[in-house]
């Protein structure tokens, strides 16, 4: 019995370990890079207009954007744009996740120990904005006791480090900058600092700030590659930005977002506005989120279950495995796990991972730990006197399980089942840090466009509910019906 259980055990990890290593492609050079059928990945954060959004056609607009279009167009190569967090994107490059990054980056002494850099594309310079109702900060003097708020890893952040040398400043950290702009226009933080075009370009589509001094002598940005990592990507983007400098398309598109003659592009953002002009665009981040929450958890049904009977065994190196993975899986944060198998892993085994591929291994093993202890829990609440029964009438004790234990097991794991799959559901918002654009981040790309959280917001908390209220009448039903059996 024992060998025949061990015999099972291999033949599992055997299926497991193959199931990841289809799952990842090997890192290699080709020499074709930059081709349509291996097109170089370049990561942006597409939450930062006037740099990189997207637009109410859902199209990728922005002077980054379009620069490196027009880069591409020129050199005659092509790329996959990959949405990331700022701060997760230098993550994303420094594990050769990607190529190359393109996210308004000052180019400083700093990164350029991690990363190599193209020549300049653009100036800017970091700027302090308040609320237009704050009428009491007028200079840096003044944020002396005062909150501050920041967006991780950009140069408005270390602005501010400096200028917690000379004041005691507290400061709020952000992700992205639409919710930073907010937290400052809410009145949980006196001020904002970043890159001057960016929040201009916020104050001309409506956003409440202000600012009560001028900016600081500008960085310039660049594209970034890994230290020593496609300098071939590198030669062509300086290439290309040297002959669109010279024939005017650089200046072209630099003027359309930051000349006088800008246009506002937001359109009526009320409620009702928001999900007609963004309808398609949401109920495609819904159905990613549901492909993701449904392909994570199939998955971790079926490993959930053999751990959760590994547990139920009197084996104990089967029932150590299943304490071990629960321990370990429970005890880590899904957003740490997320990193770790989005960034650490394929630095670890050389291997490249699609976020997708990343998010469903993160949901797979954070879910797993949990169905297994459903299934154990339901397996102990079936009374002992139930296997005795079947064990003296001569039953073996896989046909006990099987026939006796399981089916009453299962009666009750099934609200259980359900409510995990919520849970699930839920927390797929949480991978939005390795660029999977599911509804939560779909929402984030709006609000980049339209600064109008409170409402986004709304709609993306009704869309939540909604889905959740019928999972939740779904296994009342189940839960009647088994009953009823």
């Amino acid at each position: 019995m024992i060998k025949k259980q061990k015999q099972f055990l291999g033949a599992v990890f055997i299926l497991m370990l193959g199931l990841f290593i289809n799952l990842a492609t090997p890192l290699s050079a080709s020499a074709e890079k930059g081709t349509e059928s291996d097109p170089y990945v370049i990561t942006t954060d597409v939450t930062y207009a006037p740099f990189e959004f997207k637009n109410a056609d859902n199209e990728y607009v922005g002077i980054d954007v379009e620069i490196l279009d027009a880069i591409a167009e020129d050199q005659g190569f092509t790329y996959e744009l990959r949405p990331l967090a700022f701060s997760a994107g230098l993550q994303a490059l420094e594990s050769n996740q990607v190529d190359g990054m393109i996210a308004a980056m000052s180019i400083t002494d700093e990164r350029k120990e991690s990363f190599d850099f193209s020549d300049p594309y653009f100036e800017a310079g970091t700027v302090m904005a308040i609320s237009e109702n704050n009428d009491e900060i007028s200079s840096y003097e003044d944020l002396d006791g005062k909150t501050v708020a920041v967006k991780v890893g950009t140069t408005g952040a270390a602005f501010v480090e400096e200028l917690k040398k000379e004041f005691d400043i507290k400061v709020n950290q952000f992700e992205d900058s639409a919710t930073m702009y907010d937290d400052v226009v809410a009145g949980h933080s006196d001020a904002v600092f970043d890159d001057y075009p960016v929040m201009a370009y916020a104050v001309q589509q409506g956003l409440q700030l202000k600012f009560p001094l001028d900016p600081e002598a500008g960085d310039v940005y660049g594209f970034a590659v890994n230290k020593g990592q496609n300098p071939e990507l590198l030669e062509k983007f300086n290439a290309g930005l040297a002959n669109i400098k010279e024939n005017g398309i650089h200046e072209d598109i630099t003027t359309k977002y930051t000349g006088e003659d800008a246009e506002s592009v937001t359109t009526s953002n009320g409620f009702f506005s928001l999900i007609k002009n963004n309808y398609k665009e949401l109920l495609t981040g819904l159905g990613r989120t549901l492909v993701l929450t449904l392909v994570s958890f199939a998955i971790a049904l079926v490993v959930g279950v053999i751990l959760g009977l590994f547990s139920a065994t009197s084996n104990k190196l089967l029932t150590g495995i299943s304490t071990i993975y629960v321990t370990i899986m429970r005890g880590i944060p899904l957003i740490v796990l997320a990193f770790f198998v989005y960034f650490s892993i394929p630095q670890f085994l050389n291997i490249q991972l699609s976020a997708y591929i990343a998010g469903v291994i993160t949901l797979s093993l954070n879910t797993t730990a949990y169905i297994a202890e459903l299934v154990r829990g339901g397996i102990q609440a079936v009374a002992g006197g139930q296997l005795e029964a079947a064990r003296s009438l001569g039953l073996p004790y896989p046909t006990s399980m099987r026939k006796i234990v399981l089916p009453q097991a299962i009666k009750i794991m099934i609200p259980s089942f359900i409510n995990q799959f919520v849970i699930t559901l839920k927390d797929t918002s949480i991978l939005s840090v390795i660029g999977i654009v599911e509804l939560t981040q779909t929402g984030k790309i709006i609000i980049a466009r339209t600064y109008s959280s409170g409402n986004m917001w709304l709609i993306i908390g009704i869309m939540y509910i909604i889905l959740i209220t019928i999972l939740t009448k779904l296994s009342n039903v189940l839960e009647r019906k088994m009953s009823n059996d």
